[in-house]
């Protein structure tokens, strides 16, 4: 490698000081983050800008690169990097329009790192629970399923090594609930749990129906998001959703088991399709049995619940609330 490349990519990890979520107006920053996206420059007063979005496992927000008049020079920084790279960055936080911002100037430093020179968990977080723990409490109740056609749908999933590591990485959002690598497994046996304490309560209900409903629900996330250096959605998940992507990955499985009854097929896409509740909330239809309802209620229960935690959490104030434009206000004592 020429001493060139060795300047340019660098030779050692970058320790990373500095988070989104504790940036401050005014503050001085010199860190590296993942970038989001990034928009092509264009002609302002004094010259010519760009900005792009960074972010890491705290939150993201938005930077922007106020060059000179040097049209080729501002396009030369604007091309060092992609979306999904990491760079290392220098400027100052300001304020516009009540979001607070990184404005950078051609005397910052904008530089594409190395995948060597950064920790990937800085930028993405995982959960903190035990990921095998989890994975054993839920092919717990998966052997539990006593159904046959429901047994053998859930080990076509769970007996493939390729959908189990994509299950197991995934996050459950991208931006409320359990929205880290892990989180689709720690939402899913936290609604299997709440199903199966509903079955408690009313054993009217087709357990094996409803766990497996609850197990399957969210599958569909497995290929909406894109995990890289941030949680992203995939073009399939922006165009179709998790909900129709999920339908069609059971009723594929579905198609390839011998004899499988076809109002249990009908019931189980249905829940694929119901789990949101309502129509205006992404379900194309809303839950029409029993199961289903159950479904939809534990996915929004837990969903809601581990969001609203996180929200009290996270609040840095001495006020006893803060206000949200999901929970309205939040209590926090």
């Amino acid at each position: 490698m020429s001493k060139k490349n060795n300047k340019l990519w660098g030779e050692k990890s970058m320790t990373k000081t500095q988070f989104v979520k504790d940036l401050k107006s005014g503050d001085i920053v010199d860190s590296i983050f993942a970038v989001k996206y990034k928009k092509p420059p264009r002609p302002y007063t004094s010259g010519f800008c760009f900005e792009f979005r960074v972010s890491d496992k705290t939150d993201e927000m938005t930077a922007k690169y106020w060059g000179d008049r040097n049209e080729a020079g501002v396009k030369e920084v604007y091309e060092r990097f992609q979306t999904g790279d990491v760079v290392h960055i220098t400027g100052r936080v300001g304020e516009f329009r009540g979001n607070l911002e990184i404005s950078l100037d051609t005397g910052s430093t904008v530089r594409r790192c190395a995948p060597t020179e950064y920790d990937i968990e800085n930028f993405v977080a995982k959960t903190d629970k035990n990921v095998e723990q989890m994975m054993s409490e839920l092919m717990s109740m998966v052997n539990s399923i006593e159904n046959p056609y429901l047994s053998a749908l859930l080990n076509s999933f769970f007996q493939d090594a390729n959908f189990v590591e994509g299950f197991k990485r995934c996050p459950g959002s991208m931006h409320r609930h359990q929205n880290y690598i892990g989180g689709l497994l720690e939402h899913t046996l936290n609604v299997a749990k709440l199903c199966n304490a509903m079955y408690a309560v009313h054993p009217a209900l087709d357990r094996d129906l409803l766990l497996t409903g609850a197990v399957l629900h969210d599958i569909g996330k497995i290929r909406e998001y894109a995990v890289t250096t941030s949680i992203d959605i995939s073009e399939e998940g922006m165009l179709i959703g998790h909900l129709v992507i999920g339908e069609q990955m059971v009723l594929d499985r579905i198609g390839k088991l011998e004899n499988f009854p076809e109002v249990l097929r009908m019931k189980v896409a249905h829940i694929m399709l119901s789990h949101h509740g309502l129509n205006e909330y992404g379900s194309p239809k809303n839950p029409q049995f029993p199961e289903a309802l159950a479904i939809y209620h534990a996915d929004e229960c837990d969903a809601k619940i581990d969001y609203c935690i996180r929200l009290k959490k996270e609040a840095e104030t001495e006020d006893p609330w803060i206000y949200t434009r999901d929970f309205k206000h939040i209590y926090l004592r």
